[in-house]
């Protein structure tokens, strides 16, 4: 750090030496605060920090900050969720500008009482905190955050796109200055390059070259910037990566140049590096036009929500409130166009609501009376009136965020694998160029210079870099389009391999809402057997759940305790019942129905209609048609297993499975060499869903199930499955495409430019035009259906 800046901070000093705060350390800072940070990560044994940045960190100051808004309990239940053992949130700062910085923010705030995790993003600039409000207030966490010059405010849509769009103009006017000052050297190297019999006059051409050097300046150092200060960082962390190869490269070429015009030499390279300048930032606002397919869908879901909410008073008036006032079983009122604030019951009339955001629905979707109404639809044709039962991080749509977030917070392994490669490669190719210079430098010493740089231009593994994250983050755009959020990083790679894809019955190839076909009551009179049956399933979070939910329920229900594969139990009007299979709720040999019993005596059997989804046969035919054999695991009876299995053409059907029998089918196929995908929905399919090799949960399933599976389906069609499959198998290929182009060009480039066959500028067109086919390859993935 210069001696006229702040250690901590970067900023200049104060011209008066008194204003200086200078610690033990005798570093002067530019303010007590900074200081004070300083002292504290010296303390704290987290020095390293200084070490590794490289971006100096915000200001600190001595201005006080009220942090005391961040403790109210409107906000945190509006932005925060809970998770095991307190809550968690997620903040933005914009003072986060190196990995050195996220690593201060994680350690420094992991040191806080009560706080259980922190995971700090360097590119989003997010910070992800679970702590304990019961141990410590998040105003208090926050405290250390200010204290070392990192702000936080709240993680919106509308404040992510404002960075996003602030972003996106600085490298529109960057590529912009690269183009114009690209053009105007080309135009002054062709004069040069046409002067064949060496015939211009030497002033003119010095004049020439010194203008082409004032137009090269701002495009090497302006429009080059973001390769610049990565070489710096990659060199900083004692890492050679693409950024180190093309920005020495790109001064090799301006530096070089500038030698040869004052000594008046005989070449001058200032086109081959605005050239690779421009091409190259081309090639890179491609890749981040690829990403933002992938994060738009977050961006979507973010800005989904209104900010204000229209609630029902009980004398039937209407206020606007903001949605951190809504409550569970306030009544919320939707105008025609206007978005939903949060989950709710459709109230009265039948209504209209566009769910394409959420569920890839194409048209609005008809809901009858007593239907859900999800956070971020839109009401459609007629006003609406809704119940609210969700609010805040408990709505839909903010479940569907933190899926795709977590997501995208986690490099595949495919990524990964690229950098390594990319980076043994930059060092093999250092190495390379070194021999290259000092045989042409023996063999004709005035070309060493020129085929050396076209060497290091054509051969920048720029192509490689991009193969694959590109590929993934227009993949997953897709994928979000069809229905269908990736929650693990890998999951679409190993889709595209599955061999095998294992169905639950209920609620996945069944609709999610089975019906009661006859109820035969032996001891408590028809209507009670239902109430009671009614009270035990409430709360058991499984799809037949739903065939006693027109039962009056006035009875409560106390130590529910679910068994999976069996039923569930619990206390009703003092008394412990069973629900459930026939040898568990009543001592009785299974039929196939419900039973409702003490364990030993029945008081009642159900028997139930389910009915297959509309759209299972297709979605199965279209699966086996992708090659993939099919199979059907349930817990209920071979009956009904065998009857839904026969019109869906499924021969391998396993009925009377219990949790760890599902898993074990899943093992053996595994054994057997068989890549297995995983479909269901239940709290009982958690342990299987976990144990595939990939698995998708149903939109109407569990939480615990979404959770431990590696896809989550936005919407009830079958259909979105083999999309997804289709989906991971095209980006599989494009992915080996990409590959296969950026090792063919490589193969056949670097010969070529060691012979000397290939002039600097060739070598930038060469380049860039290897990154381009790469980025428009994989953003074919954008377009797919």
């Amino acid at each position: 750090m210069a001696g006229s800046a702040c250690h901590h901070c970067g900023e200049a000093l104060p011209g008066d030496p008194r204003q200086r705060a200078v610690d033990g350390d005798g570093h002067a800072y530019c303010c007590d605060g900074c200081a004070s940070a300083a002292r504290w990560i010296r303390d704290a044994d987290l020095g390293d920090y200084y070490r590794l940045r490289t971006a100096s960190a915000g200001r600190v100051g001595t201005d006080a900050v009220d942090l005391s808004a961040w403790d109210r309990e409107d906000l945190l239940r509006e932005h925060a969720h809970a998770v095991p053992g307190g809550r968690r949130i997620t903040l933005l700062t914009d003072g986060m500008r190196c990995a050195a910085c996220a690593w201060l923010i994680q350690n420094a705030l992991q040191r806080e009482a009560g706080v259980a995790d922190v995971t700090a993003n360097a590119v989003t600039g997010r910070i992800r905190i679970e702590w304990d409000p019961a141990r410590t207030p998040l105003s208090r966490v926050l405290a250390r955050l200010v204290s070392l010059g990192y702000r936080p405010w709240l993680a919106g849509g509308d404040a992510r796109e404002r960075a996003r769009t602030a972003e996106r103009n600085r490298w529109l006017l960057r590529l912009g200055i690269a183009g114009i000052g690209m053009l105007q050297a080309m135009m002054m190297a062709e004069a040069l390059y046409l002067d064949f019999d060496s015939t211009m006059p030497p002033a003119t051409r010095d004049f020439f070259r010194w203008l082409t050097f004032l137009l090269s300046t701002p495009v090497v150092f302006y429009s080059g910037w973001p390769f610049l200060a990565g070489m710096w960082r990659e060199l900083r962390a004692r890492h050679v990566g693409m950024d180190t190869l093309i920005a020495t490269s790109t001064l090799l070429a301006y530096f070089a140049s500038l030698f040869e015009t004052i000594r008046g030499g005989p070449h001058v390279w200032y086109d081959a590096a605005v050239m690779f300048v421009f091409l190259l930032l081309a090639a890179r606002m491609l890749e981040q036009r690829a990403r933002s397919v992938a994060s738009a869908q977050v961006d979507a879901l973010a800005r989904a929500r209104p900010a204000f909410a229209t609630r029902e008073r009980p004398d039937g008036s209407r206020e606007s409130v903001p949605l951190a006032e809504l409550r569970e079983g306030d009544v919320a009122c939707i105008a025609v166009g206007e978005a939903v604030p949060a989950d709710g019951l459709l109230l009265e009339a039948e209504a209209w609501f566009e769910e394409s955001l959420l569920t890839g629905e194409s048209g609005a979707v008809r809901k009858a009376p007593g239907a859900m109404v999800y956070a971020g639809t839109v009401g459609r044709e007629a006003p609406a009136r809704i119940r609210i039962t969700c609010t805040g991080p408990q709505t839909r749509l903010s479940q569907l965020t933190r899926l795709v977030e977590d997501a995208q917070s986690h490099r595949p392994r495919l990524a990964r694998l690229a950098d390594d490669i990319g980076s043994r490669f930059v060092l093999s190719l250092l190495f390379v160029a070194v021999l290259v210079f000092i045989g042409w430098r023996l063999y004709d010493p005035s070309r060493a210079f020129e085929v050396t740089l076209a060497l290091l231009v054509i051969s920048c593994p720029c192509a490689l870099s991009l193969a694959v994250p590109t590929a993934l983050a227009a993949a997953h755009g897709s994928l979000a389009r069809a229905g269908v959020l990736a929650t693990r990083a890998d999951a679409m790679e190993t889709l595209a391999t599955a061999t095998d894809i294992v169905f639950d019955k209920t609620g996945t190839l069944s609709d999610d809402r089975p019906a009661l076909a006859a109820v035969e009551a032996f001891g408590p009179g028809r209507a009670d057997a239902l109430a009671i049956a009614a009270a035990l399933e409430r709360d058991a979070g499984h799809p037949l759940a739903a065939a006693f939910a027109d039962a009056s329920v006035s009875l409560p229900a106390s130590d529910l305790r679910a068994v999976p594969g069996q039923g569930v139990s619990g206390r009703v009007d003092g008394r412990e019942w069973r629900l459930g299979q026939a040898g568990f709720a009543a001592g009785r040999r299974d039929d196939g129905a419900i039973w409702l019993g003490d364990g030993q005596r029945a008081a009642a059997r159900f028997e139930l209609r389910e009915h297959v989804r509309a759209d299972a046969r297709q979605a199965l035919d279209a699966l086996r048609g992708l090659g993939m054999r099919v199979h059907l695991s349930s817990g209920d009876a071979a009956a009904r297993v065998q009857a839904l299995a026969q019109p869906l053409g499924i021969d391998a059907a396993y009925a009377r499975q219990r949790p760890e029998d599902k898993l074990a089918l899943v093992r053996d196929l595994q054994r057997q060499g068989r890549i297995v995908a995983m479909v269901g929905d239940g709290l009982n399919d958690a342990p299987v869903l976990a144990g595939a090799d990939v698995s998708l949960a149903m939109d109407s399933g569990a939480a615990l199930a979404q959770r431990a599976a590696d896809l989550v389906m936005t919407g009830p069609t079958l259909l979105r499955i083999p999309a997804a499959v289709r989906i991971a198998r095209a980006t599989r290929r494009i992915i080996r495409q990409n590959l296969g182009w950026a090792l063919g060009y490589n193969l056949l480039a670097i010969p070529l430019a060691a012979s000397g066959v290939v002039t600097p500028w060739i070598a930038a067109l060469g380049m860039a035009g290897s990154s381009l086919v790469v980025t428009l390859n994989a953003l074919r993935l954008a377009r797919l259906r």
